[in-house]
C-alpha cells in the first residue's frame, strides 16, 4: 500500500488563513448568488408586472386651456370609474357639479352670502389634452371660499386587470381672489399641495379602500413652482400609486 508523504504534514497558519480566505469568499459568492436569484430578481419582476401601461407617459403638471401650467399632479389610483367614486363619497368627499352658467351662478352666490354649497363647481385642467374627468371637494366652513378639492383624469390604456390609472392633482382653496396671471376671479390654493396628497390618502385609508401604495421618489423634478392662478407651491415630489380595493355593491357616504 502507497503512502503519501504529504498527507501527514502540519498545516501552517499562511494555510489555514488562506483555507479561511477561500471559504469566506465562497460563501460571501453563495450568499449574494441566493439574494439576487431568490429575492432582487422576483421583486424586480414584481414591480415590472405591477407597472401600469399609462404610467410610461405621464404628466407631471396639469395645464389651463391656454396652456399654462396649472397645479401639480400628486396622486394616481387604479380602478374602474365606479369604485373611486364610491370610494371617495364613502370617504366624505362629494362630487363636483360640471360648470355650467346655473352653477356658477350659484357658487358666486353662495360664495358671496356665505352659503354652503358642497357640490360646486371646479375650474377645468388639462391632463393628456382633456380636461378632468373627475372632481371631488370636502367642505370647509360655511361656503365655497375654502375647500379641499382634488380633479382626476382617467388615461385610456389599461392594466392586466382591465384597469385604468387615475391621475390627481389635490389641492385647498384658501380664499376667492383675482388670478394672478389672467386677472380672472378663481380661487387661490395653498402651497402645501402634499398636505391635500396626504389627506386624500389617509381619507381612503381610513375607510379601507386602498390595498397598497406604492411610491415613485422624484416624481416632481421641480419641487417649487407657480400654478394657473400664479399662486406658489411646494412638494417632496412623490407620486403615490395605490389600487383601490374593487366593490360589488353601492357604497354609503362614511358616517351615513
Amino acid at each position: 500500500m502507497s503512502v503519501d508523504p504529504l498527507e501527514d504534514l502540519p498545516i501552517t497558519p499562511h494555510q489555514r488563513r488562506l483555507r479561511t480566505r477561500v471559504a469566506s469568499m465562497l460563501t460571501m459568492v453563495l450568499v449574494t448568488y441566493l439574494m439576487v436569484a431568490y429575492f432582487a430578481l422576483p421583486l424586480g419582476w414584481r414591480v415590472v408586472e405591477k407597472r401600469h401601461p399609462a404610467l410610461d407617459r405621464l404628466q407631471r403638471v396639469a395645464q389651463t386651456a391656454n396652456k399654462i401650467p396649472g397645479d401639480p399632479l400628486n396622486l394616481a389610483f387604479v380602478a374602474d370609474e365606479r369604485t373611486l367614486t364610491s370610494w371617495m363619497i364613502k370617504a366624505g368627499w362629494h362630487a363636483a357639479d360640471a360648470i355650467t352658467f346655473r352653477s356658477s351662478l350659484r357658487i358666486a352666490d353662495d360664495t358671496v352670502l356665505r352659503r354652503p354649497d358642497e357640490s360646486a363647481p371646479v375650474s377645468s385642467l388639462y391632463v393628456w389634452g382633456k380636461k378632468q374627468d373627475l372632481a371631488f371637494e370636502f367642505p370647509v366652513g360655511h361656503d365655497p371660499r375654502q375647500r379641499h378639492h382634488v380633479r382626476f383624469w382617467r388615461s385610456d390604456q389599461l392594466d392586466q386587470g382591465g384597469r385604468p390609472v387615475w391621475l390627481g392633482a389635490a389641492t385647498y382653496d384658501i380664499k376667492v381672489g383675482f388670478s394672478h396671471t389672467t386677472l380672472e376671479i378663481t380661487h387661490h390654493i395653498s402651497p402645501d399641495v402634499d398636505a391635500e396628497r396626504d389627506k386624500v390618502i389617509a381619507d381612503l385609508q381610513r375607510v379601507e379602500a386602498i390595498l397598497g401604495i406604492d411610491w415613485i421618489n422624484g416624481f416632481q423634478r421641480v419641487l417649487k413652482g407657480r400654478n394657473g392662478g400664479g399662486d406658489p407651491y411646494e412638494t417632496d415630489g412623490r407620486l403615490p400609486i395605490a389600487p383601490l380595493k374593487p366593490i360589488d355593491t353601492p357604497i354609503k357616504r362614511d358616517g351615513g
